[in-house]
């Protein structure tokens, strides 16, 4: 085994969005709705969708180079990509396309689906690699392409959902700089958020049939995942702060899923975390689910806000349901 020690740190952070901006305005032309609705109810401006030349794994690659390029590493130096997902290219997963696209010969790859807590969880799961010393280096991608299964007709739904993906480079040291995590699963409240599958009788032969169908839009209920959201993401930040033996105080930065500016104001509240603590990029880039999280911390690193040292909260949420969180220093 190897003896770098037992702790992990984010050494590379990168970030990619689809080429095509979809503004509230936009949205006007497609269903009823306005600027001023969209705004008031989620805080979102405008997103960006995928064209028909793009897709998840090219946008997972070129996160993934960003990330790599500010750790001053090489694909061949990763021993490990996790891409957190709920929209593959392939449903046998997307991860080994990106594994091939930046040319990673040496490293494994899997995908993992926990929908909008998927960089969270991947985060949590990449650490156990790490900290047992089986790889040194682990690139961790979240994205999805939500535009492929978003009703256009929905306007309660189709405003919401954006396209994109980032990536963090974790690397093997003695010092853990993943100071406590905790996640959870409600399956009582699946119904609440859904991208179902439908299937349809297909008759093989006599007396016996096979279910084949597709995928169905995006439904939700979403007062019912706001009021989760409101309820379980304060618990469990307090209870990952508590592990780690600090509290709200110490944090320097919160970043949630950027699934909307109301749930995000609220949790801040019930937290008593000042605003200027909570970081926000949903009014550019609306929900784009397992993306969220990373899409907002490389920007805030880049932009120079986060430093190192810097103690943040990352926490997670959405279908499922689930909900985790996560206490790092950058």
């Amino acid at each position: 085994m190897n003896t770098l020690g037992s702790g992990l740190k984010i050494i590379g952070s990168g970030t990619a969005i689809a080429d095509q901006s979809l503004t509230n305005q936009d949205l006007s032309n497609i269903v009823e709705t306005s600027d001023e609705w969209i705004q008031s109810r989620t805080g979102m401006r405008q997103r960006y969708i995928c064209s028909a030349d793009e897709n998840l794994a090219s946008l997972g690659v070129k996160a993934g180079q960003k990330a790599l390029a500010m750790a001053g590493l090489q694909p061949d130096d990763l021993d490990l990509i996790i891409l957190a997902t709920s929209t593959p290219d392939d449903l046998f997963g997307s991860a080994a396309q990106i594994q091939g696209g930046l040319g990673a010969t040496r490293a494994f790859a899997f995908d993992v689906t926990a929908a909008c807590s998927g960089f969270v969880v991947g985060l949590n799961v990449a650490a156990q690699f790490l900290r047992t010393g089986v790889y040194q280096r682990v690139l961790l991608v979240g994205g999805d392409v939500l535009s492929r299964w978003v009703d256009w007709s929905d306007r309660t739904t189709c405003v919401l959902f954006g396209d994109g993906a980032g990536a963090v480079v974790l690397q093997r040291q003695a010092q853990d700089n993943l100071l406590a995590f905790e996640m959870y699963t409600d399956g009582s409240g699946n119904g609440c958020l859904n991208l179902p599958y439908q299937a349809v009788p297909q008759p093989l032969t006599a007396g016996k049939t096979v279910a084949q169908g597709t995928y169905q839009p995006i439904t939700m209920n979403g007062r019912e995942v706001y009021r989760f959201a409101v309820a379980k993401v304060p618990e469990i930040i307090e209870k990952v702060l508590f592990k780690a033996e600090l509290t709200t105080a110490d944090l320097d930065w919160v970043i949630l899923h950027q699934a909307n500016q109301r749930i995000m104001d609220a949790v801040g509240d019930r937290l008593a975390i000042p605003s200027e603590k909570m970081i926000s990029n949903v009014g550019n880039y609306g929900n784009t689910s397992a993306a969220s999280i990373p899409l907002a911390l490389d920007q805030a690193v880049r932009e120079g806000k986060i430093k190192e040292g810097d103690l943040i909260a990352l926490a997670g949420f959405g279908a499922g349901l689930t909900w985790a969180a996560s206490v790092v220093r950058w």
